[in-house]
């Protein structure tokens, strides 16, 4: 379209079509070289014929950058040289002619072309330059070669340069222009060269290329009116179908956001949904082992709180009075009636999973006295230290308990298994922490038998208290049990 408008003279049209075809081109894609060479140089071609010709010239080397044709590079070449020429800088389109000049010896055409510029530019540059001779070569090659195009140039150049000093001459080469021109059917060179012909005929001749001037510069201004407006329902078509397109482009755009957007709520709350039930179904089965892995652990500690009470409630009391029996010449039935009673209550109370009441009216000190020396016998003596009541008075009655159930187990385990014939009990306090020292001088423990029932609740009741128990034991040495047990 550019390049059409441009044809038929709407030169403005031409600039701003070809300025817009400009951003349909990728500058890096060498694929489209060709078109941003070739409408660069369109729009040199329009800037100049505007007398533009500077801009014409940034326009022709960006055309040059492009290119990556010969002939087309010649042309472009020429065209910045022709600009330098409108611009007077005479001397860089002479350097450009020359260079060019040398290259174009094998092509009759493109010498002539360059020769008759080169000698049209000098006599430009310097009216006594003999241009003669070249500018008649150059028409010479270009008869020759049936050039029409060249032959209409350089007609122009001759009729120029003899318009002065032979007037006569210059009018046999407008003459010569003027029906070229017309076979070329260029309707700008017939009215230039009317236009001499005005300049240089006689009067009578010179009247009537004068009319002819006239209708025709008149047919091609109206031309040229009619040619800016003939794309004009193209563009407004164009422009219409654009404004439509980026309507529509941006209607989808919103309309794929749109679905983006429910798709993003509908997944995120598909996704809420399931993380919720999994979750849920994750904590309501980790809750339901938990729960039944707290009942099992409670049932498990309450069986272990029975079996700890029926061992140093029931059996340890019953060994006791069983011992005191066997070693006891003179029996207290009495006595052993009341011991056998309230063990007959502990364990009832047991059954009723009720705490044991400690006899409270005997002070601690004598409970535990008479408990270890129950065990005494004819054979086998038991000796007491440090058992005084001041020693018990800030020890809490849990302390108490757990410190008799532990003396009891230790003690029923010595008869049973030590054959020990003395056994020595020493309690102490130093600072905040009691200390009780069991030794007896049997035949000592196996280590697997710490791991009894007896002695591992022994441990567990220590344990418990935030103290700590220790056995050694050398086999036939006796046994040595060390116990330390915090009082804060």
């Amino acid at each position: 379209m550019a390049i059409t408008l441009k044809d038929q003279n709407d030169f403005f049209g031409a600039q701003e079509t070809a300025l817009q075809a400009v951003s349909y081109m990728n500058t890096n894609d060498p694929k489209h070289y060709i078109y941003l060479s070739t409408n660069y140089n369109n729009l040199g071609v329009a800037s100049s014929k505007l007398g533009q010709y500077k801009t014409a010239l940034s326009f022709y080397e960006l055309a040059l950058k492009f290119s990556n044709d010969s002939s087309n590079t010649f042309s472009y070449q020429n065209n910045i040289g022709i600009c330098y020429q409108n611009l007077n800088q005479y001397n860089k389109a002479i350097e450009i002619y020359n260079s060019l000049l040398g290259k174009t010896k094998n092509n009759p055409k493109r010498y002539a072309r360059i020769l008759s510029n080169l000698a049209r530019t000098k006599w430009l540059q310097n009216s006594r330059y003999p241009a003669e001779n070249e500018m008649l070569k150059a028409m010479t090659i270009r008869e020759k070669e049936k050039d029409l195009w060249g032959l209409n140039a350089s007609y122009v150049h001759l009729t120029d340069f003899y318009t002065k000093n032979s007037p006569n001459t210059a009018l046999l080469y407008a003459e010569k222009m003027y029906e070229v021109a017309k076979e070329l059917k260029s309707a700008d060179d017939q009215i230039y060269a009317l236009g001499k012909l005005v300049e240089l005929a006689p009067s009578n001749l010179a009247k009537k290329y004068f009319s002819i001037y006239q209708h025709m510069a008149d047919s091609v201004q109206q031309a040229r009116a009619a040619a800016k407006n003939q794309f004009a329902l193209i563009r407004y078509e164009v422009e219409k179908n654009k404004a439509e397109n980026l309507r529509l482009e941006k209607e989808n755009t919103e309309k794929q956001n749109r679905l983006i957007r429910q798709r993003a709520i509908t997944g995120a709350s598909i996704f809420l949904l399931l993380l919720a039930v999994g979750g849920g179904t994750l904590w309501y089965k980790r809750r339901k082992q938990r729960l039944e892995l707290e009942a099992e652990n409670k049932v498990k500690e309450t069986q272990l709180h029975l079996s700890k009470k029926i061992h140093d409630v029931v059996a340890n009391g019953i060994y006791r009075v069983m011992t005191e029996i066997e070693y006891k010449e003179d029996i207290d039935r009495e006595g052993m009636l009341d011991k056998l009673e309230h063990m007959y209550n502990q364990s009832r109370d047991i059954s009723h999973d009720v705490e044991q009441k400690t006899i409270t009216e005997i002070p601690y000190s004598e409970q535990i006295a008479e408990l270890l020396k129950s065990f005494a016998a004819d054979h086998r003596r038991v000796f007491i230290a440090g058992n005084e009541t001041e020693l018990w008075t800030n020890v809490s009655r849990r302390v108490k308990d757990e410190i008799k159930h532990v003396l009891q187990e230790l003690m029923v385990n010595m008869k049973k298994h030590s054959q020990a014939d003395q056994v020595v009990v020493r309690f102490e306090t130093s600072g905040q922490q009691l200390k009780i020292v069991y030794k007896d001088n049997g035949i000592g423990m196996p280590q697997e038998k710490t791991q009894g029932k007896g002695l591992s609740n022994t441990v567990s009741r220590i344990e418990s208290l935030g103290g700590e128990i220790i056995f050694v034991s050398e086999l036939g040495k006796g046994l040595s049990v060390t116990t330390n047990i915090p009082l804060v």
